[in-house]
Order: C-alpha cells, then structure tokens, then sequence
C-alpha cells in the first residue's frame, strides 16, 4: 500500500485538473495515479458508506479501459461498488447518476489528442464544484497495487438517455429529411443514430472508426470542413450531425454542409426551449445579447463548471447554459412542445442538435435559413498545439502591461482599443467593433484564440493572422 498526497502527486506525475476534470498524458495516467484520483473523489466528498454505488463509464479512447479498470479498483478499495455503464456519452452517464441519486466517474479525455486522456467526476447532484475539487486535491490517500476486471454493463443509461429524446420529439418529426451522421470514433454515435431514426429521419453513417479521432468542436480543422461540404453534396443531406470523442459537445452542419458555430447552436437551442436567463462563458458570440431575446444574459469564466455556477444564482424561470463548442446545460424551467425538460446541467449534444432540426422541420426552412435575422456578428476560433502554458501566461501579462502593448502584435491594424476583459484570459475589443480573444486551454497546452466580426471571413482572418503572429510563422 503506498500513501499518496494528491497535491504532490500532481506536481508529479503532470495530471492535473483543468476546466473539465484530470486531464494528463496516458503515460502519466498510471494505476496508482487514476487509483488515487477515484480515492480522493470518495474520500472528499465523504461517499463512503455501506452500499454506496457509483456509476462508471468511459469513452472509445484506446487508453481509456486501462484507466477504467484502475479507478475500479480504486472504487472496490474504498468499500463502494460499480454500476459500469460501459461506453456511453458523457451526458448519458450524467443523466442516470441524477435520475438515480449517486455519483459517477466518466473515463474521458473529450476532444483533447489520443495521447492524452481524463477522468471527469459527477456528485449526485451534478459535476463536481471547484470547492469539491479543492477537497479532492488536498485529500490523502491510501493505494493498494490491485488492478479490477470490467464488470458486466448495464445498458439502462442509454436506455434512458434515448428515451429522454424520443419522448419529447414527435415521432415523425424528422420526416422526409436525410441526416448524416459523421461517426468517427465518438461514444455518442450509436445512440445518435438510433434516435434520429427514430424520429423518421434517414440517417446515412458516414467515416466510422476504431482509430480515435480528437474532433475539437471549437477549431474545426480544414479537412473535416471539406469532408462536411462534399458529404452534403454527394448523400444530398438536410442536416450534417456529429459530436466529440465523449458526445458532449455537438458539430451540426447545415444542407451544404457548412458546420454551425457552437455559440449560435446554443443561442437558437435556448430561443427554442423558451429560456428566459442564458448562461454563458465570456468568449461567446455578442449576438446573444443583440438577439434581444432573453431577459439576462450572464457571462462567465470558460469552463462548464463556472457556467452551472452561474445558472444556480438564477432564482427563477427558464435557465440554459452553452458554450462555445457548443455544449448545452439545460436548467429548470425549460420546454420541448409543451412537455416539461428534466434538468440537466452538465454538457450535452443530442439536445442542441435535436433542437435545431426541430426548428428547422417546424418551421419549414432549411437548416441554414435559421440564421437568417440575426445579428450579424460573427465568430472564429483556432488554437497553437503544444504550447506551454507559461509562454501563454507570459504572453498576456506582456500584452495587458501597458495601454498600448496590443500594438507589438496587431500594429493599426484593429485601430482603438476601447475596452479590455480579463474574466478569462484576454479579450480585447475594438473600436470598429471586432474583438480577440486569447486564453491558455484548461485541458491541454495549447493557446486558444477567438475573433469576433461582422464578416466571417474578417474573424477568420483575425484567427490566424494573430495565431500565426505569435508563433513566429
């Protein structure tokens, strides 16, 4: 048995926790660190107790069932037992630990690279606050060297997850539309498939793999646009459907295949359920408070737990929370036809893409059309892979120096700067309008940029010129 502090362990082995969860490379996630990790969950929010379950899963990482069977056995260790899930979205596991009251670990490492991996950890009431990941970090723990087979799986959250859908969706909503779904390795593509069928549309699998595929809903790469343009084309598709590695954060494209930025998928899935209060991270699109459609908008740090400390100070009415990948949280208050929608306040990707097509079939417009009437303001991001966290930290710190420290990177090119937002990371906005935003990635070492402007081309453009400024490029 070895004693491990999870603060010196952190400054070990490099797994530490970012905006969602432990997220290290697979390397450093050894036996004893992920074995560590499920015992100070159990230990700081005091789960031991005769009987106590805890609901597993994980995602189709190559990686992720050795890490799966090492905080199992970190689950037996402490006295508790495993309701295993097996393979699932992330907001599947989420949804049946609430309905059932118990806490739950989720195996993933979302859209990061396949080298890298997480463990994401659910209260019984939700995701763990940053208050019960202060308890976690400075927890110590006792670790025996055991390792634990897989159990059975219990299929009742998929079940669940997609009666959760196809109870609130007409069955025959979806008629006479062809939707393709790109499979790749997401957890979420069986289930997906499944409850597009059967709400009547003709679903066309497209690019399934056994080969993890880190699909980053926010940085969309060139050749997964192209893939979306020429799907489109060829299968002449309504609607283009896809998630992450876990399924909590969607990739919707339209009839030509043009991928929808997340923050207006959040935006048009809010409008839709009736939300009165939206909840969202500082780097989101303007065009939530310019809709007019809502009477708050609250802005927040990036991350989903900020975003679900935001809508719990909400008192009443309808609440939604999104970001902008694209990852939906529905509060109270919220409705699909009439029908009451049960809470769920962790990321999800079936209920903004749903939502969507919904719209769209309702109101008998094609996908695209419902962009049409809002504001034109447009957004882009991209991010510099491996690169580390300090250099970003030393970047800002030089930006935010002095009024004028923009100037190195940028020259007049963007003109005045009228106003500067520190809430998370950097985000600069301009006199003419447009915005950038720079921010070190809680999950990974990569710098993130976000730009915002009245052309999309334009906040593109800003991206990449700014990405390719601070690589030296």
């Amino acid at each position: 048995m070895t004693t491990i502090n999870i603060q010196q362990m952190m400054a070990d082995s490099g797994v530490a926790f970012g905006t969602s969860g432990a997220r290290g490379l697979v390397k450093q996630m050894t036996d004893e660190v992920c074995a560590a990790y499920t015992l100070a969950f159990i230990q700081g929010l005091n789960l031991v107790r005769p009987g106590q379950k805890i609901v597993f899963g994980m995602d189709l990482r190559p990686s992720s069932p050795e890490i799966a069977q090492a905080c199992i056995a970190g689950i037996r260790q402490a006295g508790c037992e495993v309701d295993f899930c097996g393979v699932l979205p992330t907001p599947a596991l989420a949804l049946y630990a609430l309905a059932n009251g118990l806490p739950a670990i989720m195996v993933t490492g979302s859209h990061i690279p396949f080298d890298r991996n997480g463990i994401k950890f659910y209260r019984a009431d939700g995701e763990i606050s940053k208050a019960d990941e202060a308890a976690m970090t400075s927890a110590t723990v006792d670790v025996q060297t055991v390792s634990a087979e897989l159990p059975p799986v219990n299929s009742a959250a998929l079940t669940q997850f997609r009666q959760r859908y196809t109870s609130l969706f007409g069955h025959d909503l979806l008629n006479g539309w062809r939707v393709g779904v790109y499979e790749h390795s997401s957890a979420a593509r069986d289930v997906l498939k499944d409850v597009l069928a059967e709400l009547g549309a003709e679903v066309i699998g497209l690019e399934r793999t056994d080969t993890f595929v880190p699909i980053d809903t926010e940085a969309v790469g060139e050749a997964d646009r192209q893939r979306g343009r020429n799907w489109a084309a060829e299968y002449k598709l309504d609607a283009l459907i896809s998630t992450d590695g876990d399924g909590d954060r969607p990739l919707i494209g339209d009839e030509t295949g043009e991928w929808l930025r997340g923050d207006i998928v959040g935006l048009l899935c809010a409008k839709f359920l009736g939300a009165d209060t939206v909840v969202t991270p500082v780097s989101c699109n303007t065009a939530i408070e310019a809709s007019g459609w809502f009477k708050q908008v609250i802005r927040t740090r990036i991350g989903s737990p900020y975003v679900i400390a935001g809508m719990e100070q909400v008192p009443s009415g309808g609440v939604a929370g999104f970001e902008a990948n694209g990852g939906f949280l529905a509060g109270n208050g919220l409705s699909v036809n009439g029908k009451a929608l049960a809470p769920l306040p962790t990321r999800d990707s079936l209920l903004p893409a749903l939502a969507l097509l919904a719209m769209a079939s309702t109101q008998g417009v094609k996908l695209s059309g419902l962009l049409q009437g809002l504001p034109q303001r447009y957004t882009a991001s991209d991010r510099i892979q491996d690169f580390p966290v300090a250099n970003s930290r030393a970047l800002l710190e030089r930006l935010q120096a002095e009024p004028t420290a923009y100037r190195s990177l940028w020259g007049d090119e963007l003109g005045e700067l009228v106003h500067s937002d520190v809430t998370d990371g950097l985000r600069l906005s301009f006199a003419n309008g447009e915005i950038v935003h720079l921010r070190p990635s809680g999950n990974a070492p990569e710098l993130r940029c976000y730009a915002e402007a009245d052309d999309m081309a334009r906040a593109e453009s800003l991206v990449s010129s700014t990405l390719k400024r601070i690589a030296g490029v």
